[in-house]
């Protein structure tokens, strides 16, 4: 193998006889299925501490605010299908349009950040750190990593921006472009079950 080469997933041969693949490169795979092993044992863990102490977790859920969280997730879910219409548009070879989804799903990613700052500001000044109490260990632990993995994303976003930035996007490019969008939904599924895990269990 070339140094210029990467892995690309195989294909698969769909009931009705069809070829598809995974989308975007096996490294980018196994590094999204690695990260989501560690996210699953913090909710495992997570979930059974509240279950030893439901009155103390329910009441410091109270002051999280599900208006923000709600936010939060429209942004996440419509980065979601930005990014998604991107990786259609390089498929049939629209790079203008490609770039231009692209840049729309930074914005909502950047406006997550914004809102997530503003959040924590908010719980900072109301005296609940990450020393409060377990929930609020948790609350901060695991939304401040998914914090700085939508940072990563938007990291990435800026590279499929400039991998975008051609007139003709060949299979290579469209195979990087996959990969990152494999990234940022990663990133998103993760936020939908936080959301359910700090703002809306009972």
């Amino acid at each position: 193998m070339s140094a210029t080469s990467v892995p690309i997933a195989p294909a698969i041969e769909t009931p009705r006889g069809e070829k598809t693949h995974l989308p975007g490169e096996l490294g980018v795979w196994a590094f999204i299925i690695g990260d989501m092993i560690i996210f699953s044992l913090f909710f495992v863990l997570f979930v059974f501490s509240r279950a030893q102490n439901v009155a103390l977790y329910t009441q410091s859920q109270e002051t999280l605010v599900q208006f923000y969280g709600a936010i939060n997730t429209f942004l996440m879910l419509s980065s979601s299908w930005f990014v998604a219409l991107a990786i259609h548009a390089a498929r049939e070879n629209f790079a203008n349009i490609t770039r231009r989804l692209i840049v729309l799903t930074g914005v909502c990613g950047a406006g997550f950040v914004v809102m997530k700052i503003f959040e924590y500001s908010e719980k900072f000044s109301a005296g609940h750190f990450i020393t409060t109490n377990d929930f609020y260990m948790y609350y901060y632990m695991l939304t401040g990593i998914h914090l700085l993995h939508v940072l990563i994303g938007l990291l990435v976003l800026t590279f499929l921006w400039y991998t975008a930035n051609r007139e003709t996007l060949d299979d290579k490019c469209v195979n990087v472009l996959e990969s990152g969008a494999s990234f940022w939904h990663m990133v998103d599924i993760l936020w939908i079950i936080l959301f359910a895990l700090f703002y809306l269990m009972k």
